[in-house]
């Protein structure tokens, strides 16, 4: 079937490239304007099986706990500073 469109479009291969795009463009444009909405009604898409709204099934005991710190914080230095000119650099100099 495209061979034969292909065969039919005028204008050598600049013409046939542009055919077919406006026939590929006006093809989109009838699905879009015309085909989907008529079809929409018949298709799921707005059909959720997940509610916002809590169901009396849930378990009012099965909830999340608050969420605790994963890391504990680091212990500072002793001099409090954060840095450190005692013997435990590991840059020289400093």
């Amino acid at each position: 079937m495209y061979g034969f469109i292909w065969r039919k479009l005028p204008f050598g291969i600049p013409g046939k490239i542009g055919g077919m795009l406006i026939l590929l463009g006006g093809i989109g444009a009838l699905l879009w304007f015309f085909a989907f909405p008529r079809l929409e009604p018949l298709l799921p898409f707005d059909d959720s099986q997940i509610s916002d709204a809590p169901t009396e099934e849930m378990d009012p005991n099965n909830q999340i706990p608050d969420e605790e710190p994963s890391d504990p914080p680091l212990p500072e230095d002793e001099e409090g500073d954060g840095g450190g000119s005692g013997g435990g650099d590991l840059l020289p100099g400093g």
